[in-house]
């Protein structure tokens, strides 16, 4: 039987480090990574990133896998791709799904204050973060969060908060946790639960995650 080609799209800034401890069958999946592209502009619509992403795609009927706004650039991909399962973790599937303070960001414009220079010069601001959580936090944004473009920030997310899908696509497999800090759990529908999961559950519920895409993946033709 040919292996199924997974590709693996981060969440927004992460780099694909954040996929290091997911662990597939080599027997029955081959997995291929998609880094962030800068957008051609500010004003580069997700429709538009979402075609020049999906031409780094090799294989056809590939399974589709996003982690946070990662999720929402391979469901975007999907509508113009023929796949044979769309996977998303930590993330959203229509923006009813956006919490509250969020909407709110959306509505007054409070996300352009978000502090871009901050993750553009994690290591210069490392020393105000004062408790052991924020500096646990400052560690994993230096490994992981590698894409600090500035444009690219505020381009990322201007389009997580304007995503404009009312309605969830079908047939999204969609892997949250309990505890997101970023996307409150009581706001997602229809997903399969990871007890203790974080927004960073990809890290540290990896082996967890991992048999879930393979017990969903193994279950196609």
């Amino acid at each position: 039987m040919p292996k199924k080609h997974i590709y693996f799209v981060p969440g927004l800034a992460a780099n694909t480090k954040i996929f290091e401890y997911i662990s597939l069958s080599e027997e029955h999946f081959e997995i291929h990574f998609l880094d962030w592209l800068l957008p051609t502009s500010i004003n580069e619509t997700i429709e538009e990133y979402a075609q020049r992403m999906r031409v780094r795609i090799q294989h056809k009927n590939p399974i589709l896998v996003g982690v946070s706004f990662g999720g929402v650039m391979v469901q975007e991909m999907s509508k113009i791709i023929n796949c044979k399962k769309v996977i998303i973790i930590s993330s959203i599937k229509s923006n009813k799904e956006l919490p509250k303070r969020l909407k709110i960001a959306q509505i007054t414009k409070a996300y352009k204050l978000f502090p871009s220079k901050i993750v553009e010069n994690i290591e210069s601001y490392e020393r105000y973060f004062f408790n052991d959580y924020l500096k646990k936090r400052a560690e994993l944004y230096k490994l992981y969060l590698s894409v600090r473009n500035k444009e690219y920030l505020q381009w990322a997310i201007y389009n997580v908060l304007h995503w404009k899908q009312s309605e969830a696509l079908e047939n999204i497999v969609h892997i949250h946790g309990k505890n997101d800090e970023v996307f409150p759990f009581k706001h997602i529908k229809n997903c399969i639960e990871v007890e203790n999961g974080t927004h960073v559950m990809i890290l540290n519920k990896a082996k967890t995650i991992s048999k879930i895409i393979e017990k969903e993946c193994l279950l196609i033709e």
